[in-house]
């Protein structure tokens, strides 16, 4: 587990963040100020200010636990520690912020790669590994990767089923997703993924296909998954759930890397499969 979960977060630095800056910059200035805003940032290096901090305020603490050394315990004021990661680099030349980044960036790879494997196991250091590498990734989606949607996918989408059999209130966990049995939310993320993939196949073959014409009233198209999967038994829905997700993986590998451009389908892979995660994520 720890070989895999190791190299899962090098891909993370060495793929995800190492692309993320080129692919934010492909936007248009006006998309691009929009979606960092939606995000609660004046500017798109604000954001990159608050990402950079929580680097290095984590990494400081997983090798601290790796290396056996004591290390301050703090309680986080989370808004404080964010304002004030904006403020340190607010007067940086542009070029110098950038290329900080990227040195951050290398040095947290170099560090968890030297690492010891034993480390790996902590549970405290793959919750600020997840945090501040992986789930950060996700939390901070400007402009989808193939690589994190497939990894999305691949891994916590693959996990689902299974985690959600670790759950102990399995009835509040169900209740707060708004349905009554898990073949019930299941379906629902099948149905929103067989969505996505009629409107993406559907942009591909015709840039003038209109979605948007189309578009389906949320509530009422929910009602009708909930209606539909509810009616079959739990193995069944599994195994339909456990094809989409295949099905979506395929989708995501064939498509052209331009597609990730075209703000549509990037949009769409982003709202169904990772934010539909974290939406409807299971914490065990």
């Amino acid at each position: 587990m720890s070989n895999t979960y190791k190299e899962r977060t090098l891909k993370y630095l060495e793929i995800e963040w190492a692309t993320y800056v080129e692919r934010f910059n492909r936007w248009p200035a006006e998309e691009g100020i929009k979606r960092v805003n939606a995000q609660g940032y004046v500017q798109f290096r604000d954001m990159l200010a608050h990402v950079v901090a929580w680097w290095q305020e984590g990494m400081e603490i997983i090798l601290a636990i790796a290396e056996e050394r004591e290390y301050a315990r703090r309680k986080y004021d989370f808004d404080a520690f964010n304002a004030e990661a904006v403020a340190k680099y607010k007067d940086w030349d542009e070029a110098e912020f950038l290329a900080h980044f990227e040195k951050m960036r290398q040095k947290a790879s170099a560090d968890l790669k030297s690492m010891n494997e034993a480390a790996w196991e902590n549970r405290r250091v793959r919750a600020w590994v997840n945090g501040i590498f992986i789930h950060h990734a996700r939390e901070h989606l400007v402009a989808s990767s193939r690589f994190l949607i497939l990894d999305t996918l691949q891994n916590e989408w693959n996990t689902y089923a299974a985690d959600f059999e670790k759950v102990e209130d399995k009835d509040a966990f169900l209740n707060k997703q708004g349905v009554g049995s898990f073949r019930e939310l299941l379906g629902h993320v099948i149905g929103w993924w067989e969505e996505g993939e009629r409107i993406i196949t559907g942009i591909l073959k015709d840039p003038n296909f209109k979605w948007h014409a189309k578009r389906r009233d949320t509530d009422a198209f929910n009602a009708e998954l909930i209606a539909k999967y509810k009616k079959l038994s739990d193995a069944e829905v599994r195994t339909r759930f456990e094809s989409k997700r295949k099905a979506m993986i395929k989708l995501v590998n064939d498509l052209p890397e331009e597609a990730f451009t075209n703000k549509d389908i990037e949009g769409w892979l982003a709202a169904d499969v990772v934010e539909h995660f974290d939406e409807h994520a299971i914490r065990v």
